[in-house]
């Protein structure tokens, strides 16, 4: 079990430190991003230009791609920034949006993981199996939980691409193959808002920035997201006010309101 004291302290850190976030994004989602990394407390960069994404991961606290709205050209720049964060130790973090929709997409995602040292991957259950191999249903790109066991596909993907696995859904689990936590924050408002998942991305790159255990920054960041989400729930009536609220809430979310409503809790999964 992570103590809320611990999520706490880092998303403090998040705050003083005020990283960098280097963003390779879709266009759907870009200022979306740009407000929750800064409602967080950390600086949001969006540079896309191969000409300088490499200068720019190298200075960067962490790297975020996504392929949201992929083309050849931010693919390419991706995989540049993605060589130059690798190494100058930044740490990269991955949203396969999408992949399993088509070949391209699914391609394009396994490329990345394997041309790349990523330090983790962030996508709905049908986006993590398809990125290794395992056949999940997918439409456009949304996707159903399915039926299968998601703590499995985990700890599967955690160790076949050698990163932390992040699956996103009803219940989210990370796992880095050995140690899998649930994170049981959140709300269904998220899924009306577009890019909520993309931002939740970056956030974890966010706490990647600051905190080099990176399957407890990625958990941590889970929580307070989740967290954020349901404190901007109360009173609302849809998703318009939601969105607006939820930038309010990651602002001013507090240790007080971690420790209330934190829902971590780590798995066992030695049979797998």
């Amino acid at each position: 079990m992570i103590e809320p004291k611990t999520i706490d302290a880092i998303l403090e850190k998040v705050r003083k430190e005020k990283p960098l976030v280097h963003n390779i994004t879709n266009v759907v989602v870009t200022n979306f991003t740009a407000n929750g990394l800064l409602a967080i407390g950390a600086l949001p960069v969006m540079a896309y230009a191969k000409e300088e994404v490499a200068d720019m991961a190298k200075i960067a606290g962490a790297l975020v791609l996504n392929i949201g709205t992929l083309n050849e050209e931010n693919v390419e720049a991706m995989l540049l920034a993605g060589k130059s964060a690798n190494k100058h130790g930044v740490p990269v973090i991955f949203d396969p949006v999408g992949a399993g929709a088509t070949k391209y997409r699914t391609e394009t995602a396994q490329i990345i993981v394997k041309e790349l040292d990523i330090t983790a991957v962030r996508g709905n259950a049908a986006e993590v199996a398809n990125v290794v191999g395992e056949s999940w249903s997918i439409k456009g790109v949304d996707s159903s939980e399915g039926e299968g066991d998601l703590i499995a596909l985990a700890v599967k993907a955690a160790k076949q691409l050698n990163t932390i696995a992040v699956i996103t859904g009803k219940q989210d689990i990370v796992s880095d193959g050995e140690t899998t936590y649930l994170c049981k924050n959140g709300h269904s408002l998220l899924t009306k808002v577009t890019g909520a998942g993309c931002l939740l991305t970056s956030v974890i790159g966010a706490f990647c920035a600051v905190e080099k255990d990176y399957v407890l920054a990625s958990a941590a960041a889970l929580a307070v997201y989740g967290s954020a989400a349901e404190l901007a729930a109360e009173g609302i009536e849809g998703p318009g006010s939601f969105q607006i609220e939820f930038l309010n809430k990651l602002y001013t979310i507090s240790a007080d309101n971690i420790k209330k409503l934190s829902a971590l809790e780590e798995v066992s999964h030695v049979n797998l």
